[in-house]
């Protein structure tokens, strides 16, 4: 949510696994994707297929996400779509990348810390505290 002024000038659609957050923020439309982690496999799979249907109906050009499995599984299907895909690992991951966000440095066209002393030469990046 805090990237939408920036994103304001865009055609945007949302995706979350809370729904309430969304409309707390005023986003109306929101794509709902079940929340899922490493120790929930048949939900991880149930969202991955999720998010492949949503990126397939929305088709958008670029796939923006800030953390989670849910947001990986949004890149991975924008990938597979020819979307251009940006991960922001959460500003929460402050000693080390999340799992997602490793798996995003090999998918993603772009990832990005929050955190300075955890940029690598070939990623994450490091472009100060975006969020």
């Amino acid at each position: 949510m805090l990237l939408r002024p920036t994103l304001s000038a865009y055609t945007t659609h949302f995706a979350t696994t809370e729904p309430a957050v969304a409309a707390q923020h005023g986003v109306s439309i929101a794509g709902t994707l079940p929340d899922c982690n490493q120790n929930t496999p048949v939900k991880s799979l149930q969202c991955a297929l999720s998010a492949l249907r949503l990126v397939m109906r929305l088709r958008p050009q670029v796939i923006i996400s800030t953390g989670s499995a849910p947001g990986f599984f949004c890149l991975l299907a924008g990938r597979l779509t020819g979307a251009r895909t940006l991960w922001i690992d959460s500003v929460a991951n402050a000693e080390e990348l999340s799992l997602s966000g490793r798996l995003s440095q090999i998918v993603a066209h772009q990832c990005w810390t929050q955190w300075e002393h955890l940029a690598g030469p070939k990623g994450p990046h490091y472009h100060g505290a975006v969020l």
